[in-house]
């Protein structure tokens, strides 16, 4: 019998664990995960009003659920106080590694240090209470905000600056974050990227969602759609770019909710290059940008003009990047794992009975969906080398956990924190509500 240990629990650990309870009829699989509770980025990364998309995390639980897959959250592994990598092989008959991408690319322009200057990540883990997040007063004291980027992250993050308490209240936001977010006085968001609106990766669907907001004004500045090659023509485009573009222009000739009094505004941005963040009273008060224009190559080239947009909060958004795990091999110029169709590599050559899955394999690409083959390749790999690896005198390694000082929170643990986020939820007249800290997850999970 092959026992796996699959290491993190989003959609990655989660389809790798699909995979192989169906491609191998007697392997048993433990999916271990740093946090108490499960589904990685589709808990903690999914904005809290995309219901479509959280509601993925039935599918996930599906396969939590299965009677070969046992959940075991609260371990960490490598790293200060984690179980290392080494250790944990020799618990298992192979390791599959899902950790995905925990840190965000940097800009690398001065000022970026500033008060008032966080990435998007931060921003999101702390209204999708992940209980590392910390309450820095994001939203106190600001009017006008930058998000730097322009893909779907960047759309998120802009929506929730300018939606109203009545919309938010419905979802599972934890309430400090629905407090603070009700309490804010933003009025302005700028949404800027260096290229042009062909070259955005935001979504239709998503871009759209901005032009529903009740009480919002979004619009385009039509000089900048204009230097974009793409926008002159976009029948040429490809679909999902050709459609992005015809939003745009749409909001170019006639920025929605010209018909009523706007109480907030969201402009799209183009062909602008931060450099620099500049300080007013000891944090951010505005960020310089550089007009950039198209190199005829696909990229932008700087124009050496220069613009001024004022700011209290600056977020960027621009792309995931995966972290080191102590014991295992890293390449720090792509920030994955170095691997041979899953297979980890070390120094070249392939490690008997390690792997890795989904972004911390491939990268930040693609959509929760892409997870699936890129499991399946991994899977694959795996059960190929299985006859090499597994060894009949291997036990159950839970015991082994515990002597070594972890209490893993079980399946039914995570069950309880359900339970005790229904419950706030009632007592605050809203719906779920997530649990946003350690001790209060903890607590609840050993209610169990």
């Amino acid at each position: 019998m092959l026992r796996v240990a699959v290491v993190g629990s989003g959609p990655g650990g989660c389809y790798t664990a699909q995979n192989l309870v169906q491609l191998d009829p007697e392997v048993r699989v433990d999916v271990l995960d740093r946090l108490p509770c499960p589904y990685g980025l589709v808990r903690y990364g999914v904005a809290p009003d995309h219901e479509k998309i959280k509601s993925l995390q039935s599918s996930l639980r599906a396969v939590l659920e299965h009677d070969r897959v046992r959940f075991l959250g609260g371990v960490r592994v490598g790293g200060p106080g984690g179980l290392p990598v080494a250790r944990l092989r020799e618990l298992y008959d192979a390791v599959v590694y899902c950790v995905g991408a925990a840190a965000d690319r940097r800009l690398g322009i001065p000022g970026e240090e500033l008060p008032g200057s966080w990435s998007a990540t931060e921003f999101v883990s702390w209204y999708s209470a992940h209980p590392d997040a910390a309450d820095t007063g994001f939203v106190r004291g600001v009017r006008s905000a930058v998000v730097i980027g322009v893909g779907n992250v960047a759309v998120d993050v802009t929506r929730m600056l300018v939606r109203g308490p009545g919309e938010l209240r419905p979802t599972d936001m934890p309430q400090a974050a629905l407090d603070a977010l009700a309490a804010s006085g933003v009025a302005e968001v700028h949404m800027v990227g260096r290229r042009g609106p062909s070259q955005a990766r935001f979504t239709t669907k998503e871009l759209r969602e901005l032009g529903g907001l009740p009480g919002t004004e979004v619009s385009v500045d039509a000089e900048e759609l204009a230097l974009d090659p793409g926008c002159a023509d976009p029948a040429a485009l490809p679909a999902a770019q050709r459609r992005n573009v015809e939003a745009l222009r749409g909001w170019a000739a006639d920025p929605s909710g010209r018909t009523t009094a706007p109480v907030r505004r969201i402009r799209l941005r183009f062909f602008l290059r931060p450099v620099e963040l500049l300080a007013r009273d000891g944090r951010v008060g505005a960020v310089r940008f550089e007009r950039t224009a198209p190199d005829g190559y696909g990229g932008v080239t700087g124009t050496g003009r220069f613009e001024t947009v004022q700011a209290e909060l600056v977020l960027r958004s621009v792309g995931y990047r995966g972290v080191p795990l102590e014991g295992l091999p890293f390449d720090a110029a792509s920030g994955t794992v170095p691997h041979r169709q899953g297979r980890v590599l070390r120094e070249g050559v392939t490690s008997p009975g390690e792997y890795v899955a989904g972004w911390i394999k491939r990268g930040p690409t693609g959509v929760i969906g892409t997870n699936r083959p890129c499991a399946k390749e991994t899977v694959t790999s795996l059960l190929t080398d299985a006859p090499a690896l597994v060894r009949d005198e291997r036990g159950d390694p839970l015991p082994e956990l515990r002597a070594a000082g972890i209490e893993p929170v079980p399946w039914r643990g995570w069950l309880a924190i359900e339970r005790a986020e229904a419950e706030l939820g009632a007592r605050l007249g809203r719906g779920v509500v997530k649990l946003a800290d350690w001790d209060a997850l903890l607590t609840a999970a050993r209610t169990a």
